[in-house]
């Protein structure tokens, strides 16, 4: 290709992305009084800066090809710091590894724009083949800590090239640029996915959100435990204790793990989790919630029964289908509350609500009904609540 339309495909290929970036989000109208959805997903592959996928060298890449592409977008943690909200995308190239990359905005539903340049995240003494799904806790210590699944080739199984192992991989940092990598954690458990730090000391000692497995897809008997570490430097857990067990038929039969780090509230700590329950299409991934109580974080004292959000529409369609999927989200000085969820393992998007709107669906919310006659019990009775209302003060209204 001749340098002038070389030049010309290059300043193509920017001008789109520069539309991309700078559109504006919308609010979905008829919500569920809970959250508000939005129009586009705000992160996508093509959301990434065409410098990251792209030779730009006429000479070494003459027709413009994708060198170095990029599958996916999804999985964020996310925290607010000088003003902007800040993303830490899994990244997933053509080649099936992934990376954590910062994504900004300065209103936190729309306009993300990726830093130049990803997170070369330091390794340990036995480097890992890949890592994702980074949680971010903004700790009382002064750092910020990042919580990660660092993934690696089981070699006693050498003839099983899917075989893996799951450790939680630990980094701080002060800025999201300069990482120091720490000791994965130790634990009793095979493996380990979903870890998450608690903001806060409890009784002195570190608080980690934990999900001990047995193996790397089947999580045995297990659910979202907890574990105390004296230091991070050196992150230990000798026990684990249930904190959200998996439970037949509900939202959470298969498995489930923590989100990002709880919302500390006048009431308890806020959770959003995500539970997989199994269906004919396969394997369906949702986020609900619940609260634990204020001095003693694992003892779950709500909690909702069924779904918070559910993968909707186009959502339900990537690499991984029927799922949404969160870890992360910011709560604002004003109580606005943003929560980032990927969906199908693809791309991300954010809902927004306020705490009192988050609060009012915990505290208020039945709980799961136990088994089918309890349930419809219950909303018989809220029916029958309704007709009456409906009776007395909305006579006009024909239903």
């Amino acid at each position: 290709m001749e340098s002038s339309k070389f030049d010309k495909r290059v300043g193509k290929l920017f001008k789109e992305y520069n539309k991309l970036i700078s559109r504006n989000n919308k609010k979905q109208k008829n919500g569920n009084g809970i959250y508000d959805r939005y129009k586009y997903p705000i992160v996508t592959r093509d959301h990434t800066p065409p410098f990251w996928r792209y030779d730009l060298n006429v000479e070494t890449n003459p027709h413009l090809m994708t060198r170095l592409g990029v599958n996916t977008t999804f999985n964020a943690g996310a925290i607010k710091l000088d003003g902007k909200y800040l993303m830490v995308l899994r990244v997933e190239g053509f080649d099936v590894k992934s990376f954590f990359a910062v994504a900004e905005s300065v209103n936190g539903v729309d306009n993300f724009k990726f830093w130049d340049h990803p997170i070369v995240m330091p390794v340990t003494e036995d480097p890992e083949m890949n890592v994702y799904d980074m949680r971010l806790t903004q700790h009382e210590d002064g750092w910020i800590y990042g919580l990660f699944c660092a993934e690696r080739k089981d070699v006693s199984k050498p003839e099983d090239s899917s075989a893996a192992l799951a450790s939680c991989g630990i980094a701080r940092t002060k800025d999201l640029k300069n990482w120091e990598r720490l000791p994965d954690l130790i634990s009793n458990a095979s493996q380990q996915r979903n870890c998450v730090l608690h903001p806060e000391y409890v009784n002195g000692q570190y608080m980690i959100y934990t999900r001990p497995q047995m193996g790397f897809i089947d999580t045995g008997d297990s659910g979202i435990c907890v574990g105390f570490t004296n230091s991070m430097d050196n992150a230990r857990i000798d026990e684990e204790v249930m904190v959200d067990p998996r439970t037949y038929h509900t939202v959470r039969e298969v498995k489930n793990g923590q989100g990002p780090a709880p919302l500390k509230t006048e009431h308890g700590w806020l959770h959003l989790a995500h539970g997989v329950r199994r269906t004919a299409a396969g394997l369906r991934y949702s986020l609900y919630c619940f609260l634990t109580d204020l001095n003693h974080p694992e003892k779950v004292i709500k909690r909702p029964g069924g779904h918070f959000i559910e993968p909707l529409g186009d959502e339900r369609v990537g690499d991984v289908s029927n799922v949404t999927f969160s870890n992360g989200w910011i709560l604002d000085e004003d109580g606005k509350v943003f929560i980032y969820y990927a969906s199908s393992d693809t791309r991300m998007h954010v809902a927004t609500t306020t705490l009192d709107k988050l609060l009012d669906y915990v505290l208020n919310t039945p709980e799961d009904g136990g088994n089918t006659n309890g349930c419809v019990i219950q909303r018989d009775g809220m029916i029958t609540k309704n007709l009456k209302i409906l009776g007395e003060k909305y006579p006009d209204i024909a239903f």
